[in-house]
């Protein structure tokens, strides 16, 4: 069966840029979709992407389906016919379904059969619907009509190219009728590009100053900005984001240096980043030091006869921008950073929780509670939590809501703040998503503990708790934040009592019933996730979560020390023998001893347990208490031929109660030290 190529490329109105690859991509999976369902082999299939354009190629497609055969089972015969062997509703129905006469219907087994055989179709015949199918099932939240058309698409269609070898696949599709014309550069080659077959499309849209394949501009864009970044003795900021943006608004990238007024380097630089990225989609250039230089790259998507014509518009265009940020920048700092606290007295924060001002208060004075608790400076977390939200009200973060926090640390540093006090400013927002910079002082610790505390404690005390996926508060990702600080910057807390004090700064706008319960466990069930993604198994979290330790840290590092141990060659068995213990002790809870007396054993088997837990005792307690669960493990799995000798000689549930009570209390203390670290009667 012979094979051909297939193009099929709509041309439309400049795309969404920030939408331009996903379309591209769904188109792509929606076309290979479609020639699966229709059963039709090929061999690659490559998707091209441009500001007007979205294309796809399959290579070797087949001309045509393969003939099949379908079989449809009907009602059994016995059914199907009466005793005058007449033909029954069941039967006729059946006859009907199959669109044939009853006499055609194979009645030779235990059921009606019917078989068909159906050629297959060709495979022009079958393209239109395919396409069609792929481009309705795009993602597009709002569909565009335009004219007086009925069809509806996310921008007016202008042309569509359907080519399967040299064959135009003959059909209209979103008002437009399949042709072999493309079309060139807006500007470069405003003309139609005729293509003769699929093969021909990247080449001779290339000579239409085109290049329809997304990765190759973006891989092009990426070098020539590098290049031009480091003849400026710079390296660009190149987010892979504004890099897609930036790829899907060029058909022919051309990258060139621009540059702005030194002055406007006194404002903060992250002011002057987020306007020329977000607003002019443009790369801007830090030198060794990480400050910014002042140039810029923009990318044209013309090569023009007089480039600088091009980066004067450019600069004409980025200056009042900049302008606007020094003008915010110099208005803010007319007045002390802690004055704009005034403004936020009357901003509310949650209407049953009170303003902004008024969670300012809560965190700063729950920032110094925590701040004794790991060594840091409590009078520089009162007064960070103080002013953490003081930037909120200033000019520059009415205009760049990035700037939050950021903001205030520059604010801070000009009113001449201790260095931990202003960096909190930002650091309270730390870590801002997964995987995240976390805070770098134990002040800023302190003030984003206290921050994420304050919003979980106060939200779940009205009872607007996070359901399914809407978490308008973010609650999760702030209880992610919490524990990702206490963990991985080593700080020893014991969450109960943050959250204690956390609910006390509320007074009674809250619901304090089992509200404390509540906020730690929705905190600690955030580790499972945490530590399932790290490839830990869940029952090593449920064999921590058991015991319920309340300090994170501690949390953590008595996870690592459980999955090193079911590492060990004892664990099995350990594991086994706990859950025997375990169902042993809770079936006899009343029945057990609260001492040891050796005068009760009567095996050896008794004895060689008994002492072997004493020395294991005296070993794990100190590790425990330090901490080393790790060891303090390890030197528990030397218990595993002691206790299988035990329940291989020794029967626990005897008649005599005092032995049998003995015999408990034995294995309680055994399970007692177990317990020191996990549970580990739950592993697998």
């Amino acid at each position: 069966m012979s094979a051909r190529d297939f193009l099929v490329e709509l041309g439309t109105e400049e795309l969404p840029p920030k939408a331009l690859k996903t379309l591209a991509s769904a188109f792509r999976d929606g076309i290979i979709k479609g020639l699966k369902a229709a059963d039709l082999s090929h061999s690659n299939v490559q998707v091209y992407a441009a500001p007007r354009r979205l294309a796809v190629l399959v290579e070797q497609l087949l001309d045509c389906q393969a003939d099949r055969t379908q079989a449809m089972d009907g009602p059994p015969v016995q059914v199907a016919f009466d005793e005058q062997g007449e033909p029954t509703k069941a039967a006729l129905g059946f006859a009907r379904k199959c669109g044939v006469d009853i006499s055609e219907i194979d009645r030779s087994g235990a059921k009606l059969r019917f078989e068909q055989h159906i050629p297959g179709q060709a495979t022009v015949g079958l393209l239109p619907a395919i396409v069609e199918d792929a481009l309705s099932a795009l993602p597009v939240p709002k569909r565009m009509r335009w004219g007086a058309r009925k069809e509806e698409f996310v921008r007016p269609t202008q042309w569509l190219v359907m080519l399967f070898g040299d064959e135009v696949v003959d059909c209209t599709i979103l008002a437009q009728n399949a042709g072999r014309a493309s079309r060139g550069h807006r500007f470069h080659h405003n003309l139609d590009v005729v293509l003769q077959q699929p093969r021909d499309y990247v080449a001779a849209l290339r000579q239409a100053h085109v290049i329809v394949d997304f990765a190759e501009r973006r891989a092009l864009i990426k070098k020539r900005v590098d290049e031009l970044a480091a003849e400026q003795q710079g390296t660009a900021i190149m987010p892979d984001a504004l890099l897609d943006e930036v790829t899907a608004l060029v058909e022919w990238p051309v990258p060139l240096v621009c540059s702005f007024e030194e002055h406007f380097l006194d404002v903060p630089q992250e002011a002057l980043i987020i306007t020329m990225q977000d607003n002019q989609k443009y790369f801007c250039l830090l030198d060794g030091n990480g400050d910014l230089l002042p140039r810029f790259i923009t990318v044209a998507n013309i090569d023009s006869r007089d480039p600088q014509q091009v980066v004067s518009g450019n600069e004409k265009v980025v200056r009042p921008r900049l302008t606007d940020a020094e003008f915010f920048y110099l208005q803010d700092q007319k007045q002390p950073l802690e004055s704009f606290n005034e403004r936020l007295q009357s901003v509310v924060f949650q209407a049953q929780l009170g303003t902004v001002y008024d969670k300012a208060v809560r965190v700063s004075k729950l920032a110094a509670f925590i701040a004794e608790k790991i060594g840091s400076n409590p009078a520089h977390a009162e007064r960070a939590g103080l002013l953490s939200k003081c930037d909120l009200a200033t000019e520059m973060v009415g205009e760049f809501p990035e700037m939050q926090g950021i903001a205030g640390y520059y604010y801070a540093k000009n009113d001449g703040e201790a260095g931990d006090i202003a960096l909190a400013l930002n650091e309270q927002y730390m870590p801002r998503g997964a995987g995240a910079e976390l805070p770098s002082t134990l002040t800023g610790a302190a003030v984003a503990v206290a921050d994420k505390l304050d919003t979980l404690v106060g939200i779940f005390g009205i009872g607007m708790l996070p359901t399914g996926s809407k978490d308008p508060y973010a609650l999760r990702r702030a209880a992610l934040g919490v524990l990702r600080i206490l963990i991985e910057k080593q700080l020893e807390v014991d969450l109960a009592e943050l959250v204690a004090m956390a609910i006390a700064q509320y007074e009674n706008k809250i619901d304090s019933k089992d509200l404390a319960e509540h906020v730690q466990d929705f905190i600690f069930d955030r580790l499972r996730a945490r530590y399932e993604d790290a490839g830990i198994d869940v029952a090593v979290y449920q064999a921590v979560r058991a015991v319920h330790p309340m300090s994170p840290l501690d949390f953590d590092q008595r996870v690592q020390a459980v999955q090193n141990f079911r590492a060990l060659p004892e664990a099995q068995a350990l594991t086994a023998a706990n859950k025997r213990v375990s169902n042993l002790l809770g079936k006899n809870a009343a029945a057990q001893a609260l001492k040891i007396q050796a005068k009760y054993f009567d095996s050896p088997a008794e004895f060689a347990l008994y002492a072997a837990i004493q020395q294991a005792l005296q070993a794990v307690t100190p590790l425990a208490e330090n901490r080393q669960y790790t060891e303090a493990l390890t030197r528990l799995a030397s218990l595993n031929e002691p206790l299988d000798a035990f329940f291989t000689d020794v029967l626990v549930n005897v008649d005599d109660e005092n032995i049998r009570a003995n015999r408990l209390a034995l294995l309680a203390q055994l399970r007692g030290l177990f317990l020191g670290v996990a549970d580990i009667s739950v592993l697998d």
